[in-house]
């Protein structure tokens, strides 16, 4: 896939193309990246507030937890269409529109009288978010200096930043009114909508324009479509942790932010330094497997042991989320011949159904039976998204068996070396 298709490095941009460092950014990158923390943010804004927000709207747990669930399934759907709109506008029209989308949303969210209402503006919201994160994906491979590695260590960096700082914006703004988070994750991506609109030149369209059916012909390969069905139970998994461990600590803003933030920091830490010194030493297929049974583990004993064992697994499985995070990205993004935004669309629109399934089914799941089988059953998915590594692990091999240092290819978009 050449520049073209995701935009290439804006011109008057100076930096050392050699360099390979992941500081070493044209300001188009760096603005793309800093709106991205902002985008991850508002996923785990809202863990701190649940329990005010259903005080607040005076909602039940599961009716609040629709709020990652609306979010998260017009995300899915949305997928679809990313490629569709950014083949045609381009890549800072499309990061635009998103981000205008995103504060209307959210400002509008924190005017909800109810949680009908509440919930019907996260899923405009979730519309914005989809069309500004696997754009901005595409926007930061295509012009970072170093290839394809510095750009997704960059892409996992904001990430991370954003799942951490969300709580902690949560629980900071959240602690006066549960309105608040959302008025400041409005105020945050208008910001984003000035720097991109100042520092990103307008993106070069591809040659050939995307279809909404495209990323589900590119989920016909073996590889891809394996990274995609592991990923959506390791999804189960990690959005059962995000939406639903708040209600079972129990704690005010404040703690429940504490938690979360530090959950963030290791999602950051390991996605970003310790995943890719385990895949160079281990392998890819044999990281992302240990780590999803690791998860496993660590989700059981968070359902199963003491208030305290609760709070040190939920901060925990930010370190093995990490690991996951980066590791499925590189697989979706270099498992099969698809173009990268394509490829991401499709590995997204699979994975994101289980984001939106989790935070509805798990508060479902305890009023049938009790508080710690949403666990067992959140643990019984991230042993699922390991057996399919396993299973299929000679179609993923085509890219990450064993995963070194990447390598550039001869159209400045670098591969992975098996």
């Amino acid at each position: 896939m050449s520049h073209s298709s995701t935009g290439g490095p804006a011109e008057g941009d100076t930096f050392d193309a050699g360099a390979g460092s992941i500081l070493r950014q044209p300001k188009a990158v760096w603005a793309t990246a800093g709106a991205s923390v902002v985008a991850f943010m508002g996923i785990g804004l809202v863990d701190p507030i649940l329990p005010s927000i259903a005080q607040g709207l005076q909602a039940t747990p599961s009716q609040v937890s629709l709020l990652f669930t609306s979010y998260f399934l017009i995300t899915a759907i949305a997928m679809l269409v990313t490629g569709f709109v950014s083949s045609r506008i381009g890549g800072k029209k499309t990061l635009l529109v998103g981000l205008a989308l995103v504060v209307v949303f959210a400002a509008l969210a924190g005017t909800s009288g109810s949680v009908g209402e509440l919930v019907g503006f996260r899923a405009g919201w979730g519309l914005g978010n989809a069309l500004f994160v696997s754009t901005a994906l595409a926007v930061i491979v295509g012009a970072a200096a170093g290839g394809s590695a510095a750009a997704i260590l960059l892409y996992e960096s904001a990430l991370g930043l954003g799942m951490a700082c969300g709580p902690l914006l949560g629980a900071l703004l959240g602690n006066a009114s549960w309105r608040y988070p959302f008025f400041g994750t409005a105020a945050l991506m208008a910001v984003g909508f000035l720097c991109i609109t100042a520092f990103l030149k307008e993106q070069p369209k591809p040659a050939r324009k995307t279809s909404i059916l495209d990323p589900i012909k590119a989920l016909g390969h073996g590889g891809l479509a394996s990274a995609a069905v592991s990923a959506f139970f390791y999804n189960y998994t990690f959005f059962t942790i995000l939406a639903f461990t708040p209600f079972v600590l129990n704690m005010t803003p404040y703690k429940s932010g504490a938690v979360f933030f530090a959950w963030g920091v290791l999602l950051a830490l390991f996605s970003v330094i310790v995943a890719p010194r385990m895949q160079a030493r281990f392998g890819s297929l044999k990281v992302l497997g240990g780590s999803l049974v690791l998860l496993a583990v660590d989700v059981l004993v968070l359902g199963y042991g003491s208030h305290t064992a609760a709070i040190v697994c939920t901060i925990l499985s930010g370190a093995f989320i990490g690991v996951n995070n980066t590791v499925y990205t590189e697989l979706a993004l270099g498992v099969s011949d698809a173009p990268r935004p394509v490829a991401s669309a499709g590995y997204n629109f699979v994975r994101w159904f289980a984001a939106a399934a989790a935070p509805y089914f798990a508060p479902k799941i305890e009023e049938w039976t009790d508080i710690h089988v949403p666990f067992v059953v959140a643990a019984v998915t991230a042993v699922l998204g390991a057996v399919v590594v396993w299973v299929r692990r000679n179609a993923l091999t085509h890219e990450a068996e064993e995963l070194e240092p990447v390598h550039a290819s001869e159209d400045g978009v670098s591969v992975f070396a098996n």
